[in-house]
């Protein structure tokens, strides 16, 4: 499998840390900071546990992360602060992957044949500024990246789309407004054999209030690109807004149900005090994060690490 493309370690784990430091600054902190000046009473785990909950991780995932901390310090006779704050960091990255590296995506494929990224997700959340970052990502290491405007319900969606992939310097391939977007699908996977593209991003309409069109929309664009390779779409990511913790849970198990989504694009990590979302949506969800949104620029974009993430959120607050 062909490893994301890597920047620079340290400018990674540098970009994880600005977009968690409002989280860890308003809540994760304090837990760091317990932990090293508080004996392990009853009122400590009862205000770690408050802690983890107003950070959005979840009632019963902050219930099950404090009892099994609880167990793992009296089993293993933890005495240390470094030793429980090492059990905590262990806990929340197990949670979180299935091991500290993130999760890679293989975008290599034969030639002539794009690997082909289908973003979804409501309207609002943002997922073509997210698209934008992603191709952003994907050119820096030398891949061709072709954007599909398949969102032509919604007013001036494509425009906006042409207008990021002006800024990093990509085609986008769009219709008339109001136009079939698996017609789109098929032009966009078309184009992007015939110019010898490396992936095509296709972004997809979000809107919730025709659910059930929506949905239909969705698979019809998946039939359309299956019919031009039997393995696309590759990847299926769904965009979440950090900003809105556990109310945008609810809206992305629709689309979870309704499309067998690969992983997530995290968007707006930084715009949120309350980083324990990313512990809820893997519990909710299932699905790995694959990417978070660390700014407002095009470059600023990390893949999702859970050791550098967790290691980020428990740094003590001076």
């Amino acid at each position: 499998m062909l490893r994301l493309f890597r920047r620079n370690r340290q400018e990674e784990i540098k970009a994880t840390q600005q977009a968690v430091k409002p989280s860890r600054d308003r809540w994760f902190g304090r837990i760091a900071n317990l932990l090293r000046s508080s004996r392990l009473d009853d009122s400590v785990w009862d205000e770690i546990e408050e802690i983890l909950i107003s950070a959005d991780v979840g009632v019963d995932t902050s219930l099950r992360l404090i009892e099994r901390l609880k167990q793992q310090v009296r089993q293993e006779r933890l005495n240390s602060p470094e030793a429980v704050t090492d059990a905590l960091k262990q806990a929340l990255t197990q949670d979180l992957a299935t091991s500290g590296e993130e999760t890679d995506i293989d975008v290599s494929h034969g030639p002539g044949r794009p690997y082909v990224i289908l973003m979804v997700g409501v309207n609002g959340v943002g997922k073509t500024t997210s698209i934008g970052k992603l191709a952003h990502h994907f050119t820096q290491s030398g891949r061709k990246v072709i954007l599909g405007a398949g969102d032509t319900f919604r007013a001036a969606a494509a425009e906006q789309l042409e207008i990021l992939g002006q800024r990093v310097g990509v085609d986008v391939i769009r219709h008339t407004a109001g136009a079939d977007p698996g017609a789109v699908a098929y032009d966009a996977y078309q184009a992007s054999k015939s110019r010898g593209a490396d992936i095509l991003i296709f972004d997809t309409a979000g809107r919730l209030h025709t659910k059930s069109n929506l949905m239909e929309e969705l698979r019809k664009i998946h039939r359309v690109l299956k019919r031009q390779d039997s393995a696309a779409p590759h990847e299926v990511i769904l965009t979440l807004d950090a900003t809105t913790g556990h109310n945008g849970l609810a809206q992305a198990k629709s689309f979870r149900e309704a499309v067998d989504c690969t992983g997530i694009f995290l968007a707006k990590l930084d715009g949120t005090a309350r980083g324990g979302i990313v512990l809820a949506i893997k519990q909710e969800l299932q699905v790995p994060i694959l990417f978070i949104g660390t700014g407002e620029g095009m470059a600023d974009i990390a893949p999702f690490n859970a050791d550098d993430f967790v290691e980020a959120l428990l740094e003590p607050v001076p």
